[in-house]
């Protein structure tokens, strides 16, 4: 309404004014006009200075001044001011149109339109009023793009069945195949919902050297409602078979308030978990936390769904669908005891049934004796703890108990640093008396890799610390899958308060920036509290602390019943998060784990010796193994950028499940094997965040010099290229005098004089 009124008012658009210059084109000089202007303006001062009567001085200025604002309009229009426009010449310049051809451009809005509707009744037809227009200016070259982007001979060729949206590498490529010609601007037709991942400001800086504006037009409503849509599930890719999940799920919604709805997760179309979620505001994500056990080894593809609502408008976006890779493998851990506990006895009791785990126990009896349990050859640990990379990186974890600091060498003390730094392993860090601050730890390496500060306000130095604590999760650990032991979080909070009381000869209650805690003592808020289990993230491995000396009272004490299965439970999810991430020396990765057929698939392997140096020489291949016929074989090469990475590249030829598997040798010496999984099927990304995303279009316009339209105020498109376009351009000026705005000014102040004379009395 507001660019209507402007027109009325001064005969021509904002948008002119805006680009062009103003100017007199009268013919007379500038003095001239000033004489002439005098002439009338100085008899007209001084008839109103010598009129007396009833006026007073107030009456005459007013009156003056309403008189000589009327003849400086007339003395403005008589020096003929002028708009000097630049516009491109009819014809002379080319414009590339962009039209959208993914499937988002079939949903409809309100009115039961598909988006794709607005691209058929303005630019198929001879009756396309916006089609003639551009077409009588410019030079029109069409082009269509989802995944990749391509020339479009014919309009009505639009498929809308592209999978994806990529702005950034369709205005590109257009922009490179209009180079040879005078290009006046791109027009982007699309609803904006860019999901190819790519940084958009990087695709608009060729467009910005180049001077090229790009026009948007945004296809869609910014906010479907009623819907509701399964935006991310958070879960590993890979865990180890018998795993407790918690799923974090976010959803969102609009026109569903208040509703609860259930979601539901299906392996393979058995229902394994269900929880129901109570949706808050529109607009207003939801996170459900769904618990669930990872049983059946092997890649299973899960899907989390919530079953279609009653007039909900988009159905495709309510179930994302994850794949998980199962795996079947027994994987070692080093337990190193510095004098014989009851801790060793029950945490292998604890694992024994857990046909995933290895703990491999080494425990120091005597001086330079020890007792070595689980070991896979009569060779291994014959020596004491690892005194090579090689020996002590072949294990996935390391948990560590009650042995000082001072029995390590500084080598070693540098190596169980380096086991998670640099291999990627757990390191799990037990209480005692000689463990921690009481252990002489303090300044070493070990000190620098953990979670807590060591020194601490709990103990007041009178004496050695000793404290029984009641344990307790913290609010982060109500959802970390290591200490669940409730099927919900108010059984989880019941089953740890209902655990007896351990002890604890350190005393940690200091978090390093960056760590969080899991479980803590009982306790007011706002007190300094023992820690019980804390961790964070080091390099690319992870450190645990349990600083508590006697876990095992949760099994044996007289209050905990014979079947009670909490103790087992916790220290098989604890020591399977302890491994869970650490990777192998050769590990195999790709750049999405679900893509279409057709699709390319980026391969990428980082190959490490036994030692976890990076190796530049070696001999990879990857097998790629799909749902039907033999193996393929590719060899790898190393990417030169990185060290010990490899890469390669697969296009998968039909639907299904593909298992990639890299070998790595080096010298006919194997340094490995590692795989993952890809699941090649139809995608429904596009019916995700499916709005029409404004902020992007209009970024995309302002950054490039062009304007955002929607399908109301589109008329205006082939004007304003011709306006602010580039390429070939002409020069043409535009009077200003006969604007209404003027003659309505100059009949308000000779209205005014007349009224404020009536009103007065003076006439």
């Amino acid at each position: 309404m507001f660019e209507s009124l402007f027109e009325f008012l001064f005969k021509y658009r904002l948008l002119l004014f805006q680009e062009g210059d103003f100017s007199f084109t009268s013919p007379w000089p500038w003095a001239i006009g000033l004489i002439v202007a005098a002439a009338f303006a100085v008899p007209s001062a001084l008839t109103y200075t010598a009129a007396r009567g009833d006026s007073t001085a107030a009456d005459r200025g007013i009156m003056g001044g309403l008189r000589l604002g009327a003849l400086s309009i007339v003395v403005f229009c008589l020096l003929q001011p002028t708009l000097i426009i630049t516009s491109v010449v009819p014809q002379r310049n080319f414009v590339g149109i962009l039209i959208d051809d993914s499937r988002s451009m079939t949903i409809a809005d309100q009115d039961g339109r598909q988006r794709s509707e607005f691209v058929t009744r303005n630019f198929t037809g001879e009756e396309s009023e916006l089609l003639n227009q551009l077409a009588e200016r410019f030079t029109l070259r069409f082009f269509r793009f989802s995944n990749s982007t391509q020339r479009l001979g014919d309009v009505s060729e639009l498929e809308y069945r592209g999978s994806r949206t990529e702005i950034g590498p369709a205005l590109v490529r257009a922009q490179e195949e209009l180079a040879g010609v005078p290009l006046s601007g791109l027009i982007l037709i699309t609803d904006g919902a860019d999901n190819s991942g790519e940084a958009l400001a990087e695709s608009l800086l060729p467009l910005q050297a180049a001077s090229t504006p790009v026009y948007t037009i945004g296809l869609g409503e910014e906010a479907l409602s009623p819907d509701i849509q399964v935006s991310r599930v958070e879960i590993p890719r890979s865990v180890l078979a018998g795993a407790s999940l918690v799923v974090d799920v976010i959803i969102a919604q609009r026109g569903f308030r208040g509703r609860t709805v259930q979601l539901v997760v299906e392996d393979e179309g058995r229902i394994i978990a269900s929880q129901d979620v109570e949706l808050k505001r529109d607009g207003e994500p939801v996170v459900a936390r769904v618990r669930f056990a990872a049983d059946e080894a092997g890649p299973r593809l899960l899907q989390f769904r919530i079953p279609l609502q009653p007039g909900e408008r988009v159905g495709r976006n309510n179930m994302r669908e994850v794949l998980l890779n199962v795996r079947d493998e027994r994987e070692k851990i080093l337990y190193f005891e510095g004098e014989p506990r009851w801790e060793v006895k029950f945490l292998r009791r604890a694992v024994a049934e857990d046909e995933n785990l290895q703990v491999v126990i080494l425990q120091r009896t005597a001086e330079n004796k020890f007792l070595r349990l689980d070991v896979d050859t009569p060779e291994e640990l014959a020596a004491g703890f690892p005194r090579t990379r090689e020996e002590l990186f072949a294990y996935r974890g390391l948990v560590l108990g009650s042995v000082e600091a001072s029995f390590f060498t500084h080598d070693q003390l540098n190596m169980i640093a380096d086991f998670v730094s640099e291999r990627g392993g757990g390191l799990l860090l037990l209480g005692g008396r000689k463990a921690f601050r009481e252990g002489g730890y303090e300044g070493t390496p070990i000190a620098q890799v953990m979670p807590v500060f060591m020194d601490d306000e709990l103990s007041d130095g009178s004496g050695p610390y000793f404290a029984e604590v009641d344990v307790r999760p913290t609010r982060s650990g109500l959802t970390h899958p290591a200490i669940q032991l409730g099927q919900n979080e108010n059984a989880l909070e019941e089953a740890w308060e209902t655990l007896p009381s351990v002890t604890s000869l350190n005393p940690i209650s200091k978090l390093k920036p960056g760590a969080t805690a899991l479980l803590e003592a009982a306790g007011g808020p706002g007190s300094a509290r023992q820690i019980v289990l804390a961790h964070h993230r080091f390099g690319r491995g992870k450190v645990i602390v349990l600083p508590i000396q006697d876990s095992w009272f949760w099994q044996m004490s007289a209050d905990v019943s014979v079947d009670d299965q909490r103790h087992e439970t916790f220290w098989r999810q604890l020591l399977r998060w302890l491994i869970d991430g650490v990777p192998d020396g050769v590990v195999a990765e790709t750049d999405r784990e679900r893509v279409e057929v057709g699709e390319s698939v980026e391969l990428r392997a980082t190959v490490s010796d036994s030692a976890f140096m990076e190796v530049n020489n070696g001999l990879v291949s990857v097998f790629i193994e799909g749902p039907s016929g033999p193996p393929i074989e590719q060899r790898m090469e190393w990417t030169v950028d990185e060290d010990g990475v490899y890469d390669a590249a697969f296009v998968p030829s039909e639907p299904g499940l593909y298992e990639i598997r890299v070998e790595a040798t080096r010298a006919a010496d194997s340094l490995g094997t590692g795989s993952t999984f890809v699941y090649v099927t139809e995608s429904d990304e596009e019916y995700f965040d499916a709005g029409m995303r404004r902020t992007t279009l209009e970024r995309i316009a302002d950054e490039t010099g062009g304007r955002f339209y929607t399908p109301e105020t589109v008329s205006n498109l082939p004007e304003d290229i011709s306006l602010t376009g580039a390429g070939v351009t002409l020069t043409e000026e535009r009077d200003l005098w006969d604007m209404p705005f003027l003659l309505l000014l100059l009949l308000s102040l000779v209205g005014s004089e007349w009224l404020y004379r009536r009103a007065r009395g003076l006439i």
